[in-house]
């Protein structure tokens, strides 16, 4: 069983894979690398001056694994609550993790088939850590707002929910500061 599984693999879901497998929690992450990034080219990224978003994808796939999650070219199609955890079917395969964080742009169809609360507006409902309605269950970017679909939002939106996963973990609030000593 994973700790961790992440379902989508935009800044969002790249972004959530990296805080947890960084922080030393098993990571799976299930994406069909059909995300919208691809079709972009950021210039409003912080401490990215222009860069093509499919490249941007490349370097933050290759980031993560180097964190050591595993990545998997597979569609996710249902997230079912299961014991103290969850079962994730992707390709027709059945995967468990104890927390799943929803990175799936505005195909917000996972989440209502596990029963999360929507607003008013129809995104996922989410508190400030972007946990859904569902205990362990996060949802992320474009599932969560109306309007603000930027990849640093989304990106912000990953790290709040593994940071939420790392303090569940830990007991105590989690943060991820590097210092110059333990810097790579």
């Amino acid at each position: 069983m994973a700790r961790v599984i992440v379902v989508g693999g935009g800044p969002a879901g790249l972004s959530a894979a990296l805080f947890t497998a960084k922080n030393g929690l098993d990571v799976r992450l299930f994406d069909t690398d059909k995300t919208w990034l691809h079709s972009a080219h950021l210039f409003n990224y912080l401490g990215i001056e222009s860069k093509d978003g499919t490249k941007f994808l490349e370097d933050a796939r290759e980031q993560v694994e180097g964190f050591g999650a595993t990545l998997h070219d597979a569609e996710v199609t249902k997230v079912v609550h299961s014991g103290d955890g969850f079962v994730v079917t992707a390709d027709g395969e059945e995967h468990e993790a104890e927390y799943v964080v929803l990175a799936t742009g505005a195909k917000r169809d996972l989440a209502e088939g596990i029963g999360c609360s929507f607003t008013g507006e129809d995104v996922v409902e989410v508190d400030v850590t972007m946990e859904t309605s569902v205990e362990n269950l996060y949802a992320t970017g474009a599932m969560v707002r109306a309007e603000e679909w930027q990849a640093i939002i989304s990106a912000g939106d990953g790290a709040a929910a593994a940071l939420n996963i790392l303090t569940k973990e830990k007991g105590e609030h989690f943060h991820d500061f590097d210092t110059p000593d333990d810097a790579e």
